[in-house]
């Protein structure tokens, strides 16, 4: 079974627009709200493809109400953790003109520290019985630095897949989470390396396993100690990229979740599922030719250099707000 944990769940809604002016009036048919936040989209995908999934997240307010009625309504096995503070909220314009999103994620409320304790006893209970832990998502401003942590060990002995930018992308390598699945934002802002090979590599040198790094439209980079490898389609495509991350942290979780651990199996399943997910209107939903998509990437090796510069170990630390906004998905 494939455990979720989303610390910083939002209650997603999405407008298409004709197009976006900014400072204009603009009108739109009824939006789509669902549940959501990395590591729901994650469960979404992967139980929309028949795998055994359960997700672990918080609830709170009148939009945790939704959250809980959505959830309830897909069919995704789910154990929510009742806070005082409501749910936040991501809000999504897509541009149909531009064929662009643009993104406004609230950076939500800290629960109290009896809620974090609960929240983590869900998150062990449920993992007893699983083979892959995903953490995935932002984490409220406040939140206890000890809690990532905290939850990469809960999956000792099992991999464990984890999605989060800022200090606390750092703080997954330092505590062995065996993939970390940034950006070219997310892994620059974190390591303060401008290549974002060399700065996969730095993940590697702190503990990481593999790096399952998203580069858009440029497609999708797959390094290891000794392998950096890349997959990509000959031509973009055209659609919604929210959600384009989670579908392929889903795709890694599947496939270890089966026993596969060749990076290269994994980087064309996750890009494939990526990609799929860019057709779909809606995150945490792939379109039904991913297998189509995964046949035509092309895939590229290239020779690792045996020595990757490192960051320091103890860089200053941002602001405690929610990371930048990612072109890619929602945090």
């Amino acid at each position: 079974m494939i455990v979720t944990v989303t610390a910083n769940p939002a209650l997603d809604m999405t407008w298409e627009l004709d197009r976006i002016e900014i400072g204009g009036t603009h009108r739109a048919d009824t939006g789509a709200v669902r549940a959501g936040g990395k590591g729901l989209n994650v469960a979404r995908v992967a139980h929309a493809q028949g795998f055994d999934v359960c997700a672990v997240t918080t609830c709170g307010g009148a939009t945790g109400a939704e959250l809980r009625d959505d959830l309830m309504a897909s069919g995704v096995p789910h154990r929510l953790v009742p806070v005082t503070a409501p749910t936040r909220r991501s809000i999504a314009w897509v541009d149909r003109a531009l064929g662009d999103t643009t993104i406004v994620n609230e950076r939500g409320v800290n629960p109290r520290a009896e809620e974090w304790e609960a929240f983590s006893a869900a998150v062990r209970e449920q993992a007893a019985a699983a083979s892959v832990l995903v953490i995935a998502g932002s984490f409220p401003p406040g939140a206890p630095s000890t809690l990532l942590p905290e939850l990469i060990a809960v999956g000792a002995g099992r991999p464990v897949i984890v999605d989060t930018s800022g200090p606390a992308l750092l703080a997954a390598a330092d505590a062995g989470a065996s993939v970390l699945k940034p950006n070219r934002a997310e892994l620059t802002e974190a390591t303060g390396i401008a290549d974002p090979i060399e700065g996969a590599r730095a993940l590697i040198a702190r503990g990481a396993e593999l790096v399952l790094l998203s580069l858009g439209a440029e497609g999708m980079y797959a390094v290891t100690a000794d392998r950096v490898l890349r997959a990509r389609l000959s031509e973009p495509l055209a659609g919604n990229p929210t959600g384009a991350g989670d579908a392929a942290v889903a795709a890694c979780a599947v496939l270890m979740d089966a026993g596969v651990r060749d990076p290269a199996k994994i980087l064309r399943r996750a890009t494939a599922w990526s990609a799929a997910a860019v057709l779909m209107p809606l995150a945490g939903e792939i379109h039904s030719t991913w297998r189509d998509l995964e046949g035509a990437l092309i895939v590229e090796s290239a020779p690792a250099t045996p020595h990757a510069p490192a960051p320091p170990r103890d860089p200053a630390p941002p602001r405690d707000p929610a990371p930048p906004h990612d072109p890619e998905e929602p945090a």
